[in-house]
């Protein structure tokens, strides 16, 4: 059987259109029309960029040749080393590198983990740069949409999209009370940190399996219906979508039923349906990112679901499966993005 999924989203000729660069909600459109233009109180380089990135990595060197390659000069660094002034003779953010000046934009490969004061401060800097004319890519507001995953879960739905079930609580009994009632109907499920990546921390609860203490969860129990592909065939998909167009894939088969690479899954090349391209890009539209990598599992009866959007997602094994150059294409979306900005443009070189 083809995979298939169900969507409340627009359709043509049952195809979900394609979305722009990126679909933009309801509620984004109001609000920026409320705040108006921003005016720039500071100068942009406009041929210069940020890579922030903690610490540099092999993603953030291949971001860095793709930029170099249009002779976009950049520098990288954590968000962390940005300061931040109010009240006095000096720029009220800083960025290392770039004296009085901003950045053109800022391409945000990590925010790096640290106590809820620290967290908070780096996103306020996003924003401040987006308020201040820097393209901020991906946009700070699909970031915070994106690490919470409750909070992904309830925009796919208002999107209509296919997603396992989900609960989001914050004490053990209304945990246990949820994991009970599936599991007396026959379903496993997922414990995920709602701000977790790369397959850490994951927990299978079969009813059996004691649930984690409020403190070793930070207080919150995300919890989502486990997709029983059968014993051995862990497997699911990773969809790379960038300016909303979905350009490569692979498949993750788990050496357990964790599938992410990260945690010992193997990558394949994957020739994906029509219909999961539609569903990532889909799922990036509802979220409204610049790129994600979007995971989809398919259940023994072929129907698609949607498990995570990641907005700083890693893509180094997905590399080494496909042809497609992905740094290469988020920087060309970067420079699209830039290009359409009414308060500035960037000199890009052109490539063969």
């Amino acid at each position: 059987m083809a995979p298939v999924f169900c969507s409340s989203a627009r359709h043509d000729k049952g195809r979900i259109l394609p979305v722009g660069n990126p679909c933009r909600n309801a509620a984004d459109g109001q609000k920026d029309k409320q705040d108006g233009v921003v005016i720039l109180s500071r100068a942009l380089r406009p041929n210069r960029v940020v890579i922030f990135a903690d610490p540099p990595d092999w993603h953030s060197r291949c971001l860095g040749e793709a930029l170099q390659a249009r002779g976009i000069d950049f520098e990288c660094l954590p968000l962390r080393r940005v300061t931040v002034t109010v009240g006095c003779d000096e720029p009220a953010i800083r960025v290392p590198g770039f004296g009085s000046s901003l950045p053109a934009a800022a391409l945000v490969k990590t925010v790096s983990k640290g106590s809820f004061e620290q967290v908070t401060r780096r996103l306020t800097i996003l924003h401040t740069l987006e308020d201040q004319g820097v393209v901020v890519f991906n946009r700070v507001r699909s970031i915070e949409r994106c690490v919470d995953k409750s909070w992904t879960s309830l925009l796919l739905q208002a999107a209509g999209l296919p997603m396992p079930p989900s609960w989001t609580v914050e004490t053990q009994e209304e945990a246990a009370e949820i994991v009970a009632a599936e599991t007396a109907q026959g379903h496993e499920l997922v414990f995920k940190p709602l701000f977790g990546a790369q397959g850490r921390g994951l927990l299978r609860l079969d009813g059996k399996t004691p649930i984690p203490s409020p403190e070793d969860v930070n207080g919150v129990y995300y919890l989502q219906r486990y997709i029983d592909l059968g014993e051995g065939q862990w497997r699911d998909f990773r969809v790379f979508v960038i300016g909303g167009r979905a350009v490569t894939a692979m498949s993750r088969r788990g050496v357990s039923w964790i599938t992410n690479a990260g945690q010992g899954a193997s990558c394949e090349t994957a020739r994906v349906s029509d219909e999961m391209m539609e569903l990532a890009e889909a799922a990036a539209c509802a979220i409204g990112v610049d790129y994600a990598g979007v995971d989809i599992m398919a259940d023994r009866q072929g129907c698609l679901y949607l498990l995570e959007v990641n907005s700083m997602p890693a893509w180094k094994g997905l590399q080494g499966v496909t042809s497609i150059d992905i740094a290469d294409e988020i920087v060309k979306a970067l420079l699209s993005r830039l290009s359409a900005s009414s308060s500035h443009t960037i000199a890009a070189h052109k490539t063969s």
